[in-house]
């Protein structure tokens, strides 16, 4: 056995537990958000004025605009709220960890966060609106834990989804938790037919860890072509050990794709917890059978990743990492335009989340077509 496999094996129980705490787990359900008065069915712009209502006491969200790529011709207009017009025949990717209602008001520390800026009534609100505002087909998160109000919200403009929880998720040990944290996959039932979901507990070793992957199949109904995502959310917390855990992670999210896309395009979202110098990040863009490219590396000259796709401030101070990623088939894909990321100024100096930003993380939005 490798050494690595040695030191795996040896801490796994420690790296199983998503809450590194003896403390009693308490198994809530999804009940936050029965309050929750909306229609069966209305359109994307009453949603979106819901969302005005109900932050109409709040700053702003961030403004934020799309970058087109050299050689593709750019809109001449721009429609409201940040969206431009797009190519009919594009597909747009929506990846963003939303960031966990209860690990954020009670384990994330985010000391320059106004604590009323993480109150989840208004909070949902906010979250909402960064996923109306920018009209993505398809919408990959992590750390959603309360998948009920995005189910009921996103159903009513002809979404649907899928949701996997964590197996023990740090959720679990807080108290008032709303139920697991994981990740879930939507898309525009107009758009796609879902063929196949499925869904992974990632190993390591052939140890199941507590990270989680979904894949889904979809078929587009305007040409019938077929193409695979796939998301995820790597382990957390910094170190040679745990850098390693999450390329075996990426390793073995790699194997479950190539057993079930079965030569279709891949696009690949999630928070990776890793910078681009770590292992996993070479893992994913050598990987020679599906041929995957970095989308928003595309946004600078030089092929490199943005600065940041999380800053937040904690005890310790400023947190600044680029942490979550879209790739794709670059064989089968062509990338068109990105959603670029605000600069320090538009954020402020308390960074996120904030009252003008419901996470700690920020979308990451693109456009692909197929060659």
């Amino acid at each position: 056995m490798t050494l690595l496999g040695t030191c795996v094996r040896f801490l796994f129980r420690l790296l199983r537990m998503g809450s590194f705490t003896s403390t009693p787990k308490i198994l809530n359900e999804d009940r936050a958000d029965s309050d929750l008065d909306i229609r069966e069915k209305v359109t994307r712009e009453e949603l979106m004025l819901k969302c005005k209502e109900e932050l109409s006491h709040l700053p702003l969200q961030i403004k934020r605009s799309f970058h087109y790529l050299q050689g593709l011709p750019a809109p001449e207009e721009s429609t409201v709220d940040g969206v431009k017009p797009r190519d009919p025949e594009s597909i747009r990717i929506m990846q963003w960890n939303v960031l966990s209602q209860s690990l954020g008001e009670k384990n994330d520390n985010f000391v320059a966060c106004p604590k009323e800026a993480l109150y989840w009534k208004s909070r949902r609100w906010r979250m909402l609106e960064e996923i109306l505002t920018y009209e993505a087909d398809i919408l990959c998160f992590q750390e959603v834990d309360h998948f009920n109000f995005l189910k009921k919200t996103l159903e009513a403009i002809d979404f649907a989804g899928t949701f996997f929880p964590k197996p023990d998720s740090p959720c679990y040990y807080i108290k008032g938790n709303n139920g697991p944290d994981g990740c879930a996959i939507f898309y525009d039932t107009n758009k796609f037919d879902l063929l196949k979901t499925e869904i992974r507990i990632l190993e390591i070793c052939s140890c199941q860890s507590n990270q989680v992957m979904i894949l889904c199949i979809f078929r587009r109904k305007s040409d019938g072509q077929e193409f695979c995502v796939a998301t995820t959310h790597l382990k957390a917390r910094q170190g040679v050990l745990l850098s390693s855990v999450r390329n075996e992670q990426g390793k073995d999210l790699l194997e479950f794709i190539r057993l079930h896309h079965d030569q279709r395009p891949v696009i690949i979202t999630g928070d990776f917890n890793a910078e681009p110098s770590e292992p996993v990040y070479s893992t994913l863009t050598t990987c020679a059978e599906l041929k995957l490219d970095s989308a928003y590396a595309y946004l600078s000259n030089q092929h490199a990743e943005p600065p940041y796709t999380t800053w937040k401030i904690r005890e310790e101070g400023e947190v600044c990492h680029t942490l979550d990623y879209i790739f794709f088939s670059k064989d089968t894909m062509e990338l068109q335009s990105l959603l670029v990321f605000p600069c320090g100024e538009d954020i402020g100096e308390d960074r996120v989340p904030s009252y003008r930003y419901s996470s700690d993380h920020f979308s990451l939005v693109c456009d692909f077509r197929f060659k």
